[in-house]
């Protein structure tokens, strides 16, 4: 991509600008990520953005991020964004980017289901299977999966797709080890998050992890974690298998572009106004309810 946007900054070099999120250099053990209102969809970055988008991922991955850290260390670095770059950089970017540690990431996005929804559910009605993962027959769309299930896919480059891939490819691709090693990481993660958003009347149908090794080897999660761009949330009180239950996330964007006469290959459809809204209002309304704080 090379829009640039009102987020740029200038006083670092720019690394690398992903679907969401805009990475700068600090230095060799440090980087800026600026984490912008774009949106992807099915691998497709909109000509839209959604307003305040940046500010609650941003915000929902740091609530995340500590409750879970004794189960694994994260990138961040804790340090200000004002020490590296310019005041009014510091004051655009304001609670929207976080300085982080340089990392290796593993070429696996780790997936952990709960529910049978999604490219799950797609691949269920193929086989009763997801990642060559043996299900029961008679399960619906919606449905909890009779256990919580790891299923790891390859990390696309932008434009491309991500693809679900068995264990075994896993394992080749990154080791028994790190594989069983993020695996249980993983679902661990899921297990306390689920139940931290139970309690708030919102459901966690699954969501994906990004993991990468500092230069002794040590793994972290990195990116972001338990966002409305990473997981499905649910509506405890709306719930109802055998239909795509009322979401706080990016399936709003993601039913409406299906509704569409769309190839999902670049150009995507132009959003309208009241989708680009209803979006921004449903990642509004679920930082509130999980985090109990207002965006800002």
């Amino acid at each position: 991509m090379d829009n640039r946007s009102q987020l740029d900054i200038q006083s670092l070099p720019l690394l690398h600008q992903g679907k969401v999120r805009d990475i700068y250099d600090i230095n060799q053990d440090k980087m800026l990520i600026v984490t912008t209102d774009r949106i992807s969809a099915f691998d497709v970055i909109m000509n839209e953005t959604i307003p305040q988008k940046g500010q609650v991922l941003n915000q929902m991955a740091s609530f995340w991020f500590k409750k879970i850290e004794g189960i694994v260390p994260n990138h961040l670095t804790h340090e200000e964004v004002s020490q590296f770059v310019t005041e009014d950089e510091a004051l655009r970017v304001k609670n929207r980017a976080v300085v982080v540690k340089k990392l290796t990431p593993i070429p696996i996005e780790a997936i952990v289901r709960g529910y049978l929804v999604g490219s799950g559910w797609k691949e269920y009605q193929k086989d009763q299977s997801i990642c060559q993962i043996n299900l029961p027959s008679g399960l619906k769309l919606a449905s909890q999966l009779p256990e919580t299930i790891f299923t790891p896919s390859n990390k696309a480059a932008v434009g491309d797709h991500d693809e679900n891939i068995s264990m075994a490819s896993c394992i080749e691709l990154i080791g028994q080890d790190l594989t069983d090693q993020i695996s249980n990481i993983s679902l661990k993660i899921y297990k306390v998050a689920y139940e931290a958003a139970l309690e708030k009347g919102i459901m966690i149908a699954d969501t994906k992890f990004e993991f990468g090794t500092d230069s002794s080897g040590k793994l972290f999660i990195m990116d972001e974690v338990l966002t409305p761009d990473s997981s499905r949330f649910w509506s405890k009180d709306n719930y109802q298998v055998g239909t795509s239950p009322h979401s706080f996330d990016k399936q709003f964007i993601r039913d409406w572009l299906e509704s569409q006469d769309w190839d999902k290959t670049p150009p995507p459809p132009k959003l309208p106004d009241n989708i680009i809204q209803k979006t921004s209002q449903k990642y509004l309304d679920i930082f509130e309810k999980l985090t109990g704080a207002i965006i800002s």
